[in-house]
């Protein structure tokens, strides 16, 4: 009697990847295929195309139909406002980025600041009123 083995090998694929055919899509996100297609008309799903051109949908893009599908059925938001909170979701994002980015403008602002402070204050000579002090200047 021979045993044979089962050998698996384990993928990583980004979340952005265009891997799955709008059929899976669908199933994934527990859609009819039709929904996907209007989806993309209105602009709220961008799949990738092959180049024979066929729609191939990202984890990110089931995750989003899976928000979308959300939004509709539990919160009874219409397609309208679904386009409305995403748009506002992508601003928040972007403005996010953005404050972070400020911080670390700023961080490394103050830390040249503090850099020059530093040097300032051992160039410094103290001073008392009426006391005459030597200027030296460069040769």
């Amino acid at each position: 009697m021979s045993t044979r083995r089962r050998v698996t090998a384990k993928m990583e694929v980004s979340s952005d990847r265009g891997v799955f055919m709008i059929s899976v899509a669908a199933e994934l996100a527990e859609m009819h295929p039709q929904t996907l297609r209007m989806y993309e008309q209105r602009g709220l799903i961008e799949p990738k195309r092959s180049p024979k051109g066929t729609r191939l949908y990202s984890l990110g893009d089931v995750e989003r139909l899976r928000r979308i599908q959300e939004m509709t059925a539990e919160l009874g938001l219409n397609l309208a406002g679904v386009e409305r909170v995403l748009e506002l979701e992508m601003r928040l994002e972007r403005a996010q980025r953005r404050a972070e980015q400020l911080q670390h403008d700023l961080d490394v602002t103050k830390t040249k600041l503090d850099e020059a402070e530093r040097r300032l204050k051992g160039e410094m000579v103290p001073y008392r009123r009426g006391e005459v002090i030597p200027v030296h200047r460069g040769q």
